[in-house]
């Protein structure tokens, strides 16, 4: 294989048998379980990157099955997402920070951070349903690390709302290291999701409950109150992405804070 070979096929590792194939990546019948909660505005500053804001102590807990995706297969992921603001030419814009999620299947892991920088880790997330109430839970191994329910389609809701969520930009923290072991790249990433179709969303009473892991940690968002909670299925296509920020450029500055 000569350099010009080498070049031409490399998008992923290993080089002649990726864990992935190039994207764009359709997913169809996408189902989500959300509960939104309420934490500590403290412990929300001490893991958003800058520039990236946070303006209220919420994160959106999300269980998601994935039975068709491209590419990727039949799976299930969970994990935290924090709203946030950006500051940008554009003014004000808001969105929302991918903190931290955990997958069943090893090709979505392997391009998740290798493309876009998203947080994913092994583990073992279930998203069920147990006759008028739909269950989410999270095992890291064999320890219970997370566990929602929620009223099964109590009330219908106005696609309005979901969809302009939907349409919001996401962020993540993309990071690559060196062969030395330090950063060679740390990026702020951001990316969409296109060509959504709403086949509904619905609302009904949510609990939540997350337990203390040294390699999973998303007790350390305590849960102090649950707000709200959202169940939807929508077909849409993963976007590639774009770099907001170099965190490595020489212009690079850390020097602001947050409000």
């Amino acid at each position: 294989m000569n350099i010009e070979d080498v070049r031409r096929q490399a998008f992923a590792m290993p080089l002649t048998s990726p864990a992935f194939p190039p994207g764009p990546y359709r997913f169809m019948r996408r189902e989500f379980m959300v509960i939104t909660y309420r934490t500590d505005l403290d412990a929300l500053r001490a893991v958003v990157p800058e520039p990236l804001e946070v303006v209220e102590p919420l994160v959106k807990y999300e269980f998601i099955r994935m039975p068709d995706s491209t590419g990727f297969g039949d799976y299930t992921e969970s994990g935290q997402v924090i709203p946030v603001q950006l500051r940008t030419a554009r003014g004000l814009e808001q969105g929302a920070y991918v903190h931290a999620m955990y997958l069943n299947d090893h090709p979505p892991i392997a391009g998740g951070r290798e493309l876009w920088g998203f947080p994913k880790k092994l583990a073992s997330p279930q998203f069920d349903y147990e006759t008028d109430t739909i269950v989410g839970t999270l095992d890291y191994g064999k320890l219970r690390v997370a566990k929602a329910t929620m009223g099964f389609k109590h009330r219908a809701l106005e696609p309005g709302p979901i969809l302009a969520g939907i349409a919001q930009p996401n962020f993540l923290l993309k990071i690559i290291p060196h062969v030395d072991g330090t950063a060679r790249i740390c990026e702020l990433v951001r990316y969409h999701m296109v060509d959504v179709t709403l086949h509904g969303a619905w609302t009904g009473p949510a609990s939540l409950e997350l337990h203390p892991h040294a390699l999973a940690p998303v007790a350390e968002l305590p849960v102090r109150k649950v707000e709200s909670a959202v169940h939807y299925i929508a077909d849409m296509t993963l976007a590639l992405g774009t770099v907001e920020h170099d965190y490595l450029a020489a212009s690079s500055s850390s020097s602001s804070s947050q409000p």
